[in-house]
């Protein structure tokens, strides 16, 4: 089955070059690299000592403006350049965490399967409360979310990660896409257009990358602003599956684990995490009550409101 892997890129670091080896040194190596990348000079900056076009043949560049990049949008126009069967999304700071990676990733494409998404791993310098939330929302175990689970697991239904993700061109194109402009959650999005349309999202727990981060407060409260922003522009997919009550799941399982650990000292901090995190949550979901300047100051997104 033939097979492209499409990453977004912006200010990429050598990180980039590790990435591309561990992809060509997959089980099942990729067909084609096909490389998004906003702001053509960080980029040459990073290849000027480096045989760039003769070390990744299978690597294609492809160049536009910080104005032009969006979630979905680039994503599709990346999509536009692949003409395989199945392609995989993935970031920057994705690392394969073996080379099994995309032939795992991509075994369950078949049948009523859209698409498929990998278990995210902490990273070797990741703070405890990071590894359980890598743990909560990517467990061990494989499962297949369709239509039928909407009542016991609500918005998580819809949950799949661009992180990493396997997508069956077939039903992409038959279901329009990713959504061409929005801020955030442009996999979500397309995950709940595919359930509503009657196919399933695979999560596949042997499939795994390496990707974590330590957000500050601001960070997470920037980040939830962008994720209520485009809750609230997308009532079709999000306006009758709570999100809330995920948040009460993960405040139990990070007690659980940290006092199985002994470790409750760290509980207070994880709970004004959530105040920062829910604050920027509810702001974005109200947003268009707010100022622009505060917008502007909320958003970890800047380009997208120009």
């Amino acid at each position: 089955m033939k097979t492209d892997v499409i990453i977004p890129v912006y200010r990429p670091g050598k990180e980039l070059f590790e990435l591309l080896d561990r992809l060509e040194e997959q089980s099942q190596p990729p067909d084609k690299i096909i490389l998004m990348n906003t702001e053509e000079s960080y980029f040459n900056r990073l290849v000027q000592d480096v045989p760039f076009a003769d070390r990744y043949r299978n690597v294609t560049v492809h160049h536009l403006s910080r104005r032009e990049f969006d979630h979905g949008g680039t994503r599709h126009r990346g999509v536009g350049y692949s003409d395989a069967e199945v392609f995989v999304t993935m970031t920057q700071d994705a690392m394969p965490a073996d080379r099994k990676l995309l032939e795992n990733l991509t075994a369950c494409l078949r049948g009523n399967i859209a698409a498929a998404y990998a278990r995210q791993l902490p990273g070797r310098d990741s703070s405890e409360l990071e590894r359980i939330l890598r743990k909560f929302n990517y467990p061990e175990e494989s499962c297949v979310k369709t239509a039928a689970q909407l009542k016991t697991l609500g918005i998580k239904t819809y949950f799949c990660s661009n992180v990493c993700a396997a997508y069956r061109r077939d039903i992409y194109d038959e279901l329009g896409g990713f959504i061409r402009h929005t801020i955030f959650n442009e996999d979500m999005i397309y995950a709940a257009a595919a359930v509503k349309a009657g196919y399933g999202i695979a999560y596949r727990a042997d499939a795994k990358v390496i990707h974590s981060h330590d957000y500050t407060n601001m960070q997470q409260l920037r980040r939830n602003f962008d994720l209520g922003v485009s809750q609230a522009d997308h009532p079709e997919v999000f306006g009758n599956v709570a999100s809330e009550a995920e948040g009460k799941k993960l405040a139990a399982e990070v007690w659980r684990s940290l006092r199985r650990k002994k470790e409750l000292y760290l509980f207070p901090g994880f709970l004004l995490q959530c105040c920062f995190k829910y604050t920027g949550y509810l702001l974005g979901k109200h947003y268009r009550r707010l100022p622009e300047k505060w917008i502007l100051t909320f958003t970890s997104n800047r380009m997208y409101w120009k």
